[in-house]
């Protein structure tokens, strides 16, 4: 499982989420001394609020490695936030967090 870094921020009816999943994100593309690097990727991420899903992520090969992104939800402090994952080699992780 990737380490997860997770931020959010609740203020004036809106959750600001920002995260970076340390990921190595390889396409399978590349070599290194003549051998291909195996492919291992994001493939799916989704975001819950409260249980509700407000994100749901098709992610490929052509993302940076240890991705951020930032979302804006509607919301108030203390409300749940799940950030779940699975790259394409079946591993998954996840945080969940109270906005603050």
């Amino acid at each position: 499982m990737a380490k997860i870094k997770f931020k959010i921020k609740a203020k004036e009816g809106v959750i600001k989420i920002k995260t970076i999943i340390k990921h190595p994100m390889e396409t399978g593309l590349r070599k290194v001394k003549g051998k291909i690097v195996p492919a291992n990727y994001i493939e799916h991420m989704a975001v819950l609020h409260n249980g509700n899903k407000v994100v749901d992520a098709d992610i490929g090969s052509s993302i940076s490695k240890n991705p951020y992104f930032q979302f804006n939800v509607p919301g108030v402090k203390g409300d749940t936030i799940e950030l779940k994952y699975k790259d394409n080699k079946g591993k998954t992780g996840s945080v969940t967090a109270k906005s603050k």
